[in-house]
């Protein structure tokens, strides 16, 4: 391959042409950062855990297909996969991936130590995730665990403190990642069967539409119950009220276990994130609490 074709390969294996998993990481991060600031957060933390985002979960894709790298190629929407279809070694996958994490490390060097301490549990959910699919009945939650991590560092590199909202925040986005990461897997549930590997919807059975709602509905709640404590006004709860609906959405596209319905269902919660950040971001810069 020449550098072109190479660097092509690269941003495939780290999936920056499928920008849905930054964003899904994002979200709820910058949900923390602007409770964390009560608004606007520092310039500086808000670029250097945007860029982290990024680097995190390119890291956390090249980790997932070098642990799948046997596997993906069984799988209808994974064949195509650069380490599936042989055209990324492992010893370069494992270079890229060290590459990445220690960029995303150097990036929050500047921040406080109780930051950069997070970062180590942040970096080792990352990197085991993708092996739990071997194991773990719900590596779904497992993932909604590392994709949550962003929050209390959001906390500590603004406040260099973990108040309890730091946890209750965590908590309303693992079962939004249970939710949309179920779904996701729906998708591929006919070839992980064969394969062998562990999901939350083979582990749901017959009920994974119902234990999809189900954890939508309690990300909800919790969000609600967050919004109470910390006295959010009118555009935070309108934010939840469409949030709310497009999961109602989204549940039309799930409920015949349709796979490219079930995966439309999955993208489509970018917009669930979105809202939900909008509605923080407008409540504190409308009411100034």
């Amino acid at each position: 391959m020449n550098i072109a074709d190479r660097i092509k390969t690269y941003s495939q294996l780290m999936r920056l042409d499928k920008p849905i998993g930054i964003l899904l990481l994002l979200w709820p991060m910058l949900w923390g950062l602007w409770f964390a600031a009560k608004g606007l957060p520092d310039g500086h933390i808000l670029l250097i855990f945007v860029l982290g985002t990024v680097l995190m979960r390119s890291a956390g894709c090249v980790i997932n297909d070098f642990a799948d790298r046997e596997i993906d190629s069984y799988v209808e929407r994974t064949k195509n996969r650069p380490m599936a279809a042989g055209r990324v070694s492992s010893k370069e996958a494992l270079l890229l991936a060290a590459g990445l994490s220690m960029g995303a490390f150097l990036l929050i060097l500047p921040l406080n130590q109780l930051t950069i301490l997070l970062s180590v549990p942040a970096l080792f959910l990352a990197g085991t995730y993708p092996f739990t699919k071997r194991f773990f009945a719900m590596p779904q939650a497992y993932l909604g665990i590392a994709f949550s991590f962003g929050i209390p560092m959001a906390f500590a590199a603004q406040t260099n403190s973990l108040p309890m909202i730091t946890g209750i925040l965590m908590l309303a986005n693992l079962f939004w990642v249970i939710a949309y990461d179920t779904a996701y897997a729906m998708v591929d549930k006919p070839d992980d069967l064969k394969i062998g590997i562990k999901t939350s919807a083979i582990t749901l059975g017959q009920f994974d539409v119902l234990g999809v709602m189900i954890c939508h509905v309690c990300f909800i709640a919790v969000m609600v119950v967050i919004g109470q404590w910390q006295q959010m006004n009118l555009a935070y709860y309108a934010g939840l009220v469409v949030a709310a609906g497009l999961i109602a959405y989204q549940y039309t596209l799930i409920r015949n276990r349709e796979r490219a319905l079930c995966f439309k269902a999955f993208l489509h919660n970018n917009w669930v994130g979105l809202v939900v950040f909008v509605g923080i971001a407008l409540d504190f810069l409308i009411f100034q609490h």
